[in-house]
């Protein structure tokens, strides 16, 4: 049973429908669910006691789409993975940044904070992209091949970066950085709140932040929780 001092990530892997509660109280399960459940209710200023209650509430009413993934075969997770979350990044980015240059050139004189809001979109972008084509192009083959190949009893797959926690050090740590970068802009954008007679678009480009974040916390989470622990273990057993 998750206690106060048990970490998120752990609370998010045991019951997953405590991810929609994590979401509703902007808890990071994914980058920073490292921390126990009492740390990060801290720094949001939030209560443990009223974020497990809540999870028990959640767990009692039924189940989450997330439950199944950690029983599924990591080619199926990577699939998913690809075609769910890849696809919206490379989707949305374009239009974080149509939205983030409106509002900007509208608005950023008397809301200084939209323009290093919109510097963070334009970093964040330049760094997701290429992540993706590495997971894509070389990542996520070599993982779906090593499950097939222990399957079959074949030979470890070829790569060209040793044993695969190398390139999956990588990518936890770019994933860090693309958390970093959206807590900035929940920060700087008070929780994604727009002011008090925004406009629409002003309105729609901080809702499609808050989106943006969900989503890369639902697909983070795929990845360093499930995946690429699963991934390590399969590539460990062939030593």
């Amino acid at each position: 049973m998750a206690t106060s001092q048990t970490t998120v990530r752990d609370i998010a892997l045991e019951q997953p429908a405590s991810i929609r509660v994590f979401e509703k109280f902007g808890i990071d399960y994914c980058c920073g669910g490292r921390k126990p459940l009492a740390e990060a209710c801290q720094e949001r200023s939030i209560e443990p006691k009223a974020v497990l209650e809540a999870i028990e509430e959640a767990a009692a009413g039924g189940g989450d789409e997330t439950s199944d993934w950690a029983q599924s075969k990591l080619e199926n997770i990577c699939n998913h993975i690809v075609e769910t979350h890849h696809a919206y990044i490379r989707a949305e980015l374009p239009r974080l940044h149509m939205l983030a240059q409106k509002v900007v050139s509208r608005h950023a004189k008397t809301h200084p904070e939209l323009e290093p809001i919109q510097q963070l979109i334009v970093a964040l972008g330049g760094e997701l992209l290429p992540h993706l084509d590495k997971e894509e192009v070389v990542l996520f083959p070599y993982i779906t091949n090593l499950e097939r190949n222990l399957a079959s009893c074949g030979p470890r797959p070829l790569g060209c970066f040793g044993a695969v926690r190398n390139p999956i050090r990588v990518m936890i740590t770019e994933h860090d950085a693309a958390g970093e970068a959206m807590s900035r802009m929940r920060e700087l954008s008070g929780g994604f709140t727009p002011p008090e007679g925004a406009c629409p678009t002003y309105r729609g480009l901080y809702q499609a932040l808050a989106e943006f974040e969900k989503d890369l916390h639902q697909h983070v989470h795929l990845e360093n929780n499930i995946l690429f622990p699963r991934a390590i273990e399969l590539d460990e057993s062939y030593a």
